[in-house]
């Protein structure tokens, strides 16, 4: 089966990049830089990357191919196929299985970790998902591990909620834990949703319905930035404002779904004032989060050139700042998965021991994954590797394996 579904009652938000007037993207070469001060001499394969990236950024806007297109092709995924392992570093708690119903994402995001920014590619949802789930967990049910839904997309854009494929996959892990009352398997779901997301019907029942259903067999960890909202909304053109997804938040806590964590990604390090810090962690605080998991902004010298420029159109200095963080020849070996760059190490250290900092202000505990920890030369004095709130790494929650009481009470 392959055909193509059109997505209803979809349009990019207001501050989205297809909506700035009088953008035009500019080649970031040495004269480029020179002319915003910037104080760092780049190598020169990290200038060839900011020059072909500040091309292709001005052919994709220019050609439309910016942003996802309001459809997707619906096809069948090979039902004999095995679930990806979630390991990037080798170091990773607990094998953790990815569910990825959908290729490609409809969300948008032009730093995504997964395209670079590029969202050319069609999309592409699978209908029968649900099933390979259904048998994944049948043949692995008597094992110890997370279900992460979902690294490589967004486990509740528009594809999965108007056709119903996020709905089943929740589906089959309802049944799986009926029929095996103890079993191990454990969901984790990292998601931009916001909170008319959660309430997205199909057969009459809501995404947060469903999750009551799964009460203590998962967690939600919402997917926040730190930048100013006119940024992420230029980044992030097709996900729900950071306030919904605080709202979709506090709606698992009103129905007792395990919601707790927060993954703070990207963080673009030039906005780290402890002004901003302060306001982003109460509302944290506010929503009932205890514990977050930072990561810095990482992008390959393509991606940074169109982020670069999105940043300058709001303010030059801070796209002078950013390229300073990043494209220094000192720092071109501080790469995470796929090459992709991340900020000045010492810097980076420094902004990270600062969040701890304020946020241990809000009661919020910190969880980080081991690259960061081997990169920043953190210790577990500094960040034990489980947490007193009992989160490790990307924020697992362990409790939910050993102490079911503490999700109950």
């Amino acid at each position: 089966m392959n055909n193509i579904f059109e997505l209803e009652n979809i349009s990019p938000n207001q501050g989205s990049v297809v909506n700035l007037k009088g953008l035009s993207p500019e080649i970031v070469d040495s004269d480029y830089l020179n002319q915003l001060g910037v104080a760092v001499l780049p190598s020169l394969e990290t200038l060839a990357g900011l020059i072909s990236g500040s091309k292709f950024f001005k052919e994709r806007l220019a050609n439309g191919t910016i942003i996802p297109r309001p459809h997707v092709e619906l096809a069948e995924v090979d039902l004999n196929s095995q679930f990806e392992i979630h390991n990037y570093t080798g170091a990773c708690p607990v094998l953790t299985y990815e569910i990825n119903p959908v290729v490609g994402c409809n969300v948008g995001c032009l730093y995504c970790l997964v395209t670079d920014g590029i969202h050319e590619q069609e999309l592409k949802a699978y209908t029968n998902y649900h099933l390979l789930v259904r048998r994944i967990l049948e043949e692995k049910k008597g094992e110890r591990h997370y279900y992460y839904f979902s690294p490589k997309t967004e486990a509740f854009q528009e594809p999965t909620l108007q056709t119903g494929i996020a709905h089943d996959i929740l589906r089959e892990f309802i049944v799986h834990f009926e029929k095996y009352p103890t079993s191990k398997a454990r969901l984790f779901i990292a998601s931009k949703a916001g909170i008319n997301q959660l309430l997205v019907k199909h057969n009459g029942e809501s995404i947060i319905d469903l999750f009551v259903k799964l009460k203590n067999r998962m967690q939600f960890n919402t997917s926040l930035s730190i930048m100013p909202a006119h940024l992420r909304d230029a980044l992030e053109p097709f996900a729900a404002p950071l306030e919904e997804r605080l709202q979709a938040v506090m709606l698992c806590h009103e129905r007792g779904v395990l919601a707790n964590s927060a993954l703070v990604q990207p963080i673009v390090a030039p906005y780290l004032t402890d002004e901003i810090m302060h306001e982003f962690f109460g509302k944290l605080k506010d929503a009932g989060i205890i514990n977050y998991k930072p990561e810095f902004l990482t992008a390959c010298m393509e991606n940074l050139a169109m982020i670069g420029q999105l940043q300058g159109y709001y303010d030059r200095d801070m796209e002078k700042t950013l390229y300073e963080y990043y494209i220094s020849p000192e720092n071109i070996d501080h790469k995470k998965q796929r090459g992709r760059t991340a900020p000045n190490r010492e810097l980076s250290a420094k902004y990270l021991h600062q969040m701890m900092a304020i946020s241990q202000q809000y009661d919020l505990t910190t969880s980080i994954c081991y690259w960061v920890r081997g990169q920043l030369k953190i210790s577990t004095q500094e960040i034990p590797m489980v947490n007193s709130n009992g989160f490790q790494c990307l924020g697992y929650q362990r409790r939910l394996f050993e102490d079911e009481k503490v999700l109950s009470d």
